[in-house]
């Protein structure tokens, strides 16, 4: 039996912000029960609105994180094969060998089916499996069942969750996947907006450093070849840093130095090409 309950709504959460049509798109989604497929450059909130989702409507938050090797049988369920042949020939085990089905372990998926309550189903960066895994996997999660094969078993959703794929747009996505899902590409943020983000998480901040920060921030951005350019995560690690440093006047950094570079650039070629762009230039 599948539960299909619609009658939940998605208003955001204590520490994610939301626009309107961000939270209209998931709504959507729920009520036609389709996955909703988000791309974005990293550490625009993609990951973060499935948690943000699981909090408000107060449900478990399943993560399927999608490797290029996997198999979609592994998102599904494991046979464990060793364990039972181990059990076998020492007999020192619970569990009865000849059952099949007492070393059958669900993978994310099949947790997802066979929870006793709606869960928020978050499937990881689907771009970095092939196209075959992306294809066979929606099928699953449009009919709602999948097979065992060893045990000759149908697995049934019982509540069917709230489904959030997420992707970097590494690989294009079939046809066939984007036609099956709801779209929507988050921006990154706007000063205006990532000022809003700050306050969530720093409500005591100084205005002075809070707009010196996330000005130099933007600026940092702008260079050209950067590799893995900061993102909102990096940000927030930024500004905790310079918080703790007795030092620090947000309106005067010192030389125009910008302290603490490395919580900004993890890349070795990024962090040299941002010393030898910003120079001594006073970038707050």
């Amino acid at each position: 039996m599948v539960d299909n309950s619609t009658d939940q709504k998605f208003s955001g959460a204590s520490r994610y912000i939301l626009d309107d049509e961000l939270a209209s798109i998931v709504n959507v989604s729920m009520a036609l029960e389709m996955p909703l497929l988000l791309k974005g450059e990293p550490g625009t909130g993609k990951t973060m609105l499935a948690h943000a989702i699981a909090e408000s409507l107060r449900m478990p938050l399943i993560v399927l994180n999608v490797k290029s090797s996997m198999k979609l049988v592994d998102a599904l369920y494991q046979y464990d094969t060793l364990t039972r042949l181990n059990d076998s020939r020492f007999g020192d085990s619970s569990r009865d060998v000849s059952n099949i089905e007492e070393y059958i372990k669900m993978g994310k998926i099949g947790q997802a089916f066979t929870s006793e309550t709606r869960t928020v189903l978050l499937i990881d960066e689907i771009d970095k499996a092939d196209t075959d895994f992306q294809d066979d996997m929606l099928d699953v999660l449009d009919q709602m069942e999948f097979d065992i094969i060893e045990i000759d078993k149908t697995v049934k959703v019982y509540h069917r969750p709230v489904i959030v794929i997420t992707s970097n747009a590494k690989k294009d996505l079939s046809d066939p996947f984007l036609g099956r899902c709801n779209f929507h590409h988050i921006a990154f943020p706007d000063p205006k907006m990532m000022q809003k983000i700050v306050t969530v998480h720093f409500p005591d901040i100084d205005s002075n450093l809070m707009e010196n920060a996330i000005a130099a921030f933007y600026r940092l951005r702008e260079i050209e070849a950067i590799e893995k350019k900061p993102a909102t995560r990096e940000l927030l690690n930024w500004i905790r840093a310079l918080e703790t440093d007795p030092d620090f006047k947000p309106q005067r950094p010192g030389k125009g130095d910008i302290p603490f570079l490395g919580v900004l650039f993890k890349k070795s070629q990024d962090y040299e090409r941002v010393v030898e762009a910003t120079g001594s230039r006073r970038l707050f």
